[in-house]
C-alpha cells in the first residue's frame, strides 16, 4: 500500500514492557513444563470481586433481561448515580469533587493514553522510572518528553526545580512503579510550581486507596489543583477490576487553557471517541464505594498489604535495600550484587522460578532496580518467598 503511516510509532521500543515479560516467561516454561513459576511481576489482582459487588452486576444483569429495566448505550460521562458515589468518595476523605467533574472510562489506562488527545504540541515532562502508558502513548503522538530522574537521592519523588518550564507534568503517587508517596507539602509545591508557569499536572492516583500513613489521596487536597490538573483514578486496584474495567477522570470546571474549558475538550472527545461503560458494570462500581463494599474492599487491600509486609521481612532478613510496600503494593528493591535489571530477572526466573519486574523496562533509572508486586495469592507469594529465601 502506499498509505502514510504514523511514523512516531517507529521510535517505540519493540515489545511493551508487560509483553516481553510474558514472552520470557512463555518460553521458558515451554522448555521446562515441569516448574511452576510463581508471577509477581505484573500488578494484576488475584482475588475474586466482593460479595456486594458480584450481587449489584448480577442484578443489574437480570434488569438488563427484561423490557421494563434493559438498558442501551450508556451515556460517555457515566451514569449519574456512579459519578455521585465517587463524588461522595472523594468527600469521605475531606477533598471536594463535583459530579460533573467526573467522567467514568473503562481504566485508568485508557485515559492516560487518551488524554493527549485534547492537548497540543507541548513539551511533556514525567519521573524516571515511569509506567510505560505515559512514555508510549506521548511518543505515539510526536510529542518531546524530558525525564525526571527519580533515584534514592530524592526518594524517587522529584520536585520542580528553576530549570523546568511550562508544560504537561506527568505524577503519580503512590507511585507506580517505585511505590513513592508525595506528601501534602510537597504537592503543594507542585501546584504552586504549575500555576507559576501555567502548566499542566496529569495526577495519576490509581493506587490511592493503600495509603495508611494520612498522605493525600487525591491532589485536590490541595488548595487550588482545580486550576492546574486533572486526576486519574481507577476502581482496577481498589476494587478488583482489572478484569471488570472502570476508571474515572477528574477534569474540573475550573481549568482552563488559550481561554478554552479543557473539561468541555474532554466531554468533546469522549462523545465522539467513547461509547460508555457497561451499565452492569457501573453499577457494581458504585457498589464497590458504598460503606459496604469498601469495607470488603479494604478486606481484599488488607490480604495484599500482608503481602507485601511479608515480602519486605524476607527483603529486610537479606539486607537487600528497598522502597514501598507500607503504601503501595509494590516493593521497589536494589539488584543485589550490583546486577543488571533484566539479569536479575532471568536469574530468578531460572533458578527460583519467581518472576519480577526489572526495573530498566520502566527507564534509565530504573536499570539496577527490580520491582516485586503484592497482588499474589497468599499461597504463591509464601512460596515466592520461601524459594527467594534460599536463592539469595
Amino acid at each position: 500500500m502506499k498509505i502514510q503511516i504514523n511514523e512516531h510509532f517507529s521510535h517505540l521500543s519493540e515489545n511493551y514492557l508487560f509483553s516481553e515479560i510474558n514472552r520470557r516467561v512463555r518460553e521458558y516454561q515451554a522448555q521446562h513444563p515441569d516448574k511452576t513459576v510463581v508471577r509477581l511481576g505484573i500488578g494484576d489482582v488475584t482475588l475474586p470481586l466482593a460479595p456486594v459487588v458480584v450481587d449489584a452486576m448480577t442484578k443489574a444483569v437480570a434488569e438488563m433481561g427484561v423490557k421494563e429495566t434493559f438498558r442501551g448505550y450508556p451515556p460517555e460521562y457515566g451514569y449519574d448515580f456512579l459519578r455521585e458515589r465517587i463524588s461522595a468518595h472523594y468527600a469521605s476523605f475531606g477533598v471536594h469533587v463535583p459530579a460533573s467533574d467526573i467522567f467514568v472510562s473503562d481504566g485508568a489506562k485508557s485515559d492516560c493514553g487518551n488524554i493527549v488527545d485534547i492537548l497540543g504540541d507541548n513539551p511533556v515532562y514525567m519521573p524516571d522510572p515511569v509506567y510505560p502508558v505515559y512514555m508510549d502513548s506521548n511518543i505515539m503522538s510526536g510529542r518531546t518528553i524530558t525525564l525526571l530522574p527519580s533515584t534514592p537521592e530524592n526518594q524517587f519523588l522529584p520536585m520542580p526545580n528553576e530549570t523546568l518550564e511550562c508544560g504537561v507534568y506527568y505524577l503519580c503517587s503512590p507511585n507506580n512503579p517505585t511505590g513513592a508517596v508525595y506528601s501534602l507539602e510537597q504537592l503543594k509545591q507542585w501546584v504552586a510550581f504549575a500555576k507559576n508557569t501555567g502548566s499542566l499536572i496529569i495526577y495519576d492516583a490509581a493506587y490511592e486507596a493503600f495509603i495508611t500513613d494520612g498522605s493525600p489521596r487525591s491532589i485536590y487536597a490541595v488548595d487550588d489543583a482545580k486550576q492546574c490538573a486533572i486526576e486519574i483514578c481507577s476502581f482496577s486496584k481498589t476494587a478488583g477490576f482489572t478484569g471488570t474495567r472502570c476508571g474515572y477522570t477528574v477534569v474540573p470546571e475550573e481549568l482552563t487553557a488559550q481561554n478554552t474549558s479543557l473539561r468541555k475538550l474532554w466531554m468533546r472527545r469522549q462523545a465522539t471517541k467513547f461509547n460508555g461503560v457497561s451499565y452492569p458494570v457501573q453499577r457494581a462500581a458504585e457498589a464497590a464505594y458504598s460503606e459496604e463494599g469498601m469495607r470488603q474492599c479494604m478486606e481484599n487491600i488488607a490480604y495484599y498489604r500482608e503481602n507485601a509486609r511479608a515480602m519486605a521481612d524476607l527483603l529486610k532478613e537479606k539486607n537487600i535495600t528497598f522502597w514501598g510496600g507500607i503504601n503501595s503494593p509494590y516493593l521497589w528493591l536494589k539488584c543485589p550484587n550490583n546486577m543488571d535489571s533484566w539479569g536479575f530477572f532471568d536469574y530468578l526466573l531460572q533458578q527460583a522460578q519467581v518472576v519480577g519486574t526489572p526495573g530498566a523496562g520502566f527507564g534509565a533509572c530504573g536499570e539496577g532496580f527490580f520491582r516485586l508486586t503484592a497482588f499474589g495469592s497468599k499461597e504463591s507469594t509464601q512460596t515466592a518467598i520461601e524459594r527467594l529465601r534460599a536463592l539469595l
